[in-house]
């Protein structure tokens, strides 16, 4: 083997985006992953959890909820106030539909997959209903003063709990009224602070399951309107949590990174009575777990450090193999890095800029493994901002180092690349 030379390249000032939220297929082997930075991925769980599809960011568009709906259509929503549908073919924000309400903090759908409940900054809970080639608005329910943060629908379709700041309320579909109405801080000894209820979930048997930001996780009767149990998992926030299919385990995600398992386990072995029991503390994440999802086999968490985190279920795993081995998807899976090698030129691509960067150089020798020091230093040469509010989704520079190219969803971009000495220009093509 010839020699060669290795450039540490530590100037790449890449800051990944952080997950905010995920939605498992209800019926396939899929996860909807959606990014601080707008952007939507999809992963294939058939497929070793394979990167699927990719759905570039888009600075005006903010997705606080995902959700799968009416089989593989792929809905989602944020501040922005629009429900959008993406193309999963053509990997494009399809088209959208004004919510009507301001900005959307929550999105959920039914167990049919045919009804849309939105829940906005002005209190309301909409519901929308699928059609083909888009959705259409319903009707309004029963609107109370604060933020809906989080909402979920009992299975049977005929209630929805909505979660707000210092409590959540039940709503009858079919009237669209307020049918419960229950106080989460009234256990708090420090009363003035405000307990925000950040995930909340209705279990088939009417239990609703809270997760607030004094890091509890309680279950709630909410046709008597009391506290049938509580569990304090963290010191700090629970900021999410999801159910299993069979809702004897759930996942919660706290904002000091770590995610907590809690089943549904019998109080005496062979007993019929069964209690709530916190059973497995995972530290995968190093910031707030925003998102988390309960798949047959995994746990499933985001957070914001931008890890993707998969954990087998070992009791659910046949075998040991590839399936049973934890996962952590750090780094994005496209290429953000191209190199031109005979103009010793680099490209760095983040959201909305271009980077193009010149190699350092050093005229010593040594031997294997030594560092050798540089006379010159690396140079930052140029910095190509895009036009608009897409983001770039790929970019190249040419071996030569005279062609710099960029693409967004709907746009490619030519530059004619001038060296002269030390400086440089660009001319769009």
């Amino acid at each position: 083997m010839g020699e060669f030379e290795v450039h540490r390249v530590r100037f790449f000032g890449l800051v990944p985006a952080g997950v905010r939220c995920l939605a498992c297929h209800p019926r396939g082997a899929r996860l909807a992953l959606a990014r601080t930075d707008g952007a939507v991925e999809v992963y294939n769980f058939a497929a070793n959890y394979f990167q699927e599809k990719v759905i570039p960011g888009h600075e005006a568009r903010s997705v606080e909820s995902l959700c799968w709906a009416a089989g593989d259509r792929l809905f989602g929503a944020g501040l922005g106030g629009d429900i959008t549908e993406y193309d999963l073919s053509g990997l494009s924000a399809a088209r959208g539909v004004d919510g009507g309400g301001g900005p959307i903090w929550s999105m959920v759908a039914d167990s049919s997959g045919t009804q849309l409940a939105i829940g906005c900054e002005d209190g309301s809970v909409k519901i929308f209903q699928v059609v083909p080639g888009g959705i259409q608005f319903e009707r309004n329910l029963d609107r109370r003063k604060g933020r809906v943060l989080c909402l979920s629908w009992h299975p049977s379709g005929t209630h929805i709990v909505a979660g707000s700041i210092d409590f959540f309320r039940v709503i009858d579909v079919t009237s669209g009224q307020t049918v419960q109405r229950i106080m989460v801080n009234h256990q708090v000894e420090k009363a003035k602070r405000e307990c925000v209820v950040w995930a909340i979930a209705l279990l088939s048997s009417g239990t609703v399951v809270s997760a607030d930001s004094f890091g509890r996780v309680q279950f709630w009767d909410w046709e008597q309107g009391t506290l049938a149990e509580s569990l304090t998992v963290s010191t700090s926030a629970a900021l999410s949590l999801a159910v299993s299919e069979k809702e004897d385990s759930i996942i919660v995600g706290t904002s000091t990174g770590a995610t907590y398992q809690l089943q549904l386990l019998p109080v005496k072995l062979g007993g019929a009575e069964k209690r709530w029991v916190q059973t497995k503390p995972f530290q995968f994440h190093s910031h707030d777990v925003r998102a988390v999802a309960h798949s047959p086999t995994a746990l499933i968490s985001g957070g914001l450090d931008a890890q993707l985190v998969i954990r087998p279920l070992m009791e659910k795993v046949q075998k040991k193999g590839y399936d049973a081995v934890l996962r952590k998807f750090t780094f994005p899976h496209r290429r953000l890095v191209s190199c031109a090698r005979k103009a010793r030129l680099l490209l760095f691509q983040f959201s909305q800029y271009l980077e193009l960067w010149r190699l350092g150089s050093t005229e010593e020798t040594g031997k294997d493994g030594e560092v050798l020091p540089l006379c010159r230093m690396p140079e930052h040469l140029v910095q190509l901002k895009s036009k608009g509010p897409e983001h770039i989704y790929c970019s190249c520079v040419s071996p030569c180092g005279t062609w710099v190219g960029y693409s967004t969803a709907s746009r490619f971009h030519l530059y004619r690349v001038h060296c002269d000495g030390d400086s440089v220009s660009l001319r769009k093509v």
